[in-house]
C-alpha cells in the first residue's frame, strides 16, 4: 500500500499540524493548495517532499495532485467551496477522502451526498475528523458502548480562550451568509434554522474548569456526525461563554508556546449520556483545538487505509472509538476518562 498522502491546504494552520504528524506517523505528505508561493515556502522546511498545487475550479490540476495518493486530506476552508470538488476528485481517483471541516451546513451536505457514491467507488469519505466532528463524536460513541439507544445525548465544550485562525474567520463568514445571519440548530432529529434568543444556562465541568456559564444550542459538526449513527431521542450541546468573545477580537491569530506549534490554549470536552436510569460520561481535554485536529485525521487515516470498511463514515464509526482515543492520550490528550462515574 501506498504510504504518499496528499494534504490539501497544508500550508494552513491546522494543515501544517497535519503535515507534521503525518511526517511523524511515517507517510509522506503531497503538499496541495491553492498558493503555490506558499506552497514554496512551507516545502523549504520539508526537502525532499513534492508540491503540486491547484485550484479547486480545475479538475485537471486536482487529479494530478492526487495521482500517487492513497487518500487526500482536505485542511482548506471555507470548505463550502473546497469540500465538492475534492470528493470528487477523490472519487475520480478512487482514493479516500477525509477533512476537518467544521462548517455543520457543508459536514451535512457530504454526508448526505455521498454515501452511496462511496461504497460504489470502494473508498471511505470521512468529514470532520477534528476537534468538531470528530472528538465529541468519538467520545459520545466510547461512551455509549453497549446501549441501543439513548434518551439525551449532552456535549459540552469549554475552551479558555479562542483565539481564531483566519481559516476559521473566513468559515464562519462563509457559514453566517449561508444562513443569512441565522443560527442553526439541532432539533427533533434535523437541522434547523432559528432567529430566537440564544439560550443560557450553566453546566459544571470538571476541575480545572467548574461551573461555567455556557451557551446552548452550541451547533458544531458533532450535530451532524454524532446523530448519523448513534440513536438518540435528543442531543442538547454547550459551549463556555467567555470565549466566544474572542472570535470577535480583530487581528488575533494563535500564537505558539512550545515546539510543537501549540498555543496555550485549553480545553475539556465532556460528554454525558442518559438512557433510563444509566449515565455514562466520557472526558477529554488537552491543548489547542486546532493542533489536537491533526492527529484525529491521521489516526482515524491509518485505520481507514488498513480496514475493510467503505461508504461515508464519521468517526466514531471508523474503529473502535475507545482505541482510537486511547492512541491520542497522552501524547495530544493529557487526559481521557470513558465511562467515568
Amino acid at each position: 500500500m501506498s504510504s504518499t498522502v496528499t494534504i490539501y491546504g497544508a500550508y494552513g494552520h491546522t494543515g501544517r499540524f497535519i503535515v507534521t504528524e503525518l511526517i511523524r506517523r511515517g507517510w509522506t505528505p503531497i503538499l496541495s493548495g491553492r498558493n503555490e508561493s506558499q506552497l514554496r515556502r512551507l516545502a523549504r522546511g520539508y526537502p525532499g517532499l513534492a508540491i503540486r498545487p491547484a485550484t479547486v475550479d480545475d479538475p485537471y490540476a486536482l487529479d494530478r495532485a492526487l495521482a500517487g495518493s492513497v487518500a487526500v486530506i482536505n485542511a482548506a476552508g471555507p470548505f463550502g467551496d473546497t469540500t465538492p470538488a475534492l470528493v470528487e476528485a477523490a472519487l475520480r481517483a478512487g482514493i479516500h477522502y477525509l477533512d476537518v471541516a467544521a462548517e455543520v451546513e457543508v459536514v451535512a451536505g457530504t454526508v448526505a451526498a455521498y454515501q452511496d457514491r462511496a461504497a460504489a467507488a470502494g473508498i471511505v469519505i470521512a468529514p470532520a475528523l477534528a476537534f468538531y466532528g470528530g472528538l465529541g463524536d468519538l467520545l459520545a460513541t466510547a461512551a455509549m458502548a453497549d446501549l441501543a439507544a439513548a434518551d439525551e445525548i449532552h456535549l459540552a465544550f469549554a475552551l479558555d480562550s479562542w483565539i481564531p485562525t483566519e481559516g476559521t474567520r473566513a468559515s464562519g463568514r462563509a457559514s453566517r451568509a449561508r444562513r443569512n445571519g441565522k443560527r442553526l440548530v439541532y432539533t427533533d432529529g434535523e437541522l434547523t434554522l432559528r432567529d430566537d434568543p440564544v439560550p443560557v444556562t450553566d453546566w459544571t465541568f470538571p476541575a480545572p474548569f467548574g461551573k461555567q456559564t455556557v451557551v446552548g444550542d452550541f451547533t458544531t459538526a458533532d450535530s451532524v456526525t454524532i446523530p448519523r449513527h448513534l440513536k438518540t431521542a435528543a442531543l442538547h450541546t454547550y459551549m463556555t461563554a467567555a470565549p466566544l468573545g474572542d472570535l470577535a477580537l480583530p487581528d488575533r491569530t494563535p500564537q505558539p508556546t512550545d515546539e510543537s506549534g501549540r498555543s496555550a490554549q485549553q480545553f475539556l470536552v465532556e460528554v454525558v449520556i442518559r438512557s433510563g436510569d444509566t449515565q455514562r460520561r466520557a472526558i477529554a481535554a488537552g491543548r489547542d483545538i486546532y493542533a489536537v485536529s491533526a492527529p484525529i485525521a491521521v489516526e482515524a487515516l491509518s485505520h481507514i487505509t488498513s480496514g475493510a470498511h467503505t461508504g461515508l463514515l464519521t468517526a466514531g464509526q471508523i474503529a473502535a472509538p475507545g482505541n482510537l482515543l486511547r492512541a491520542l492520550h497522552p501524547t495530544h490528550l493529557d487526559r481521557l476518562e470513558i465511562n467515568c462515574n
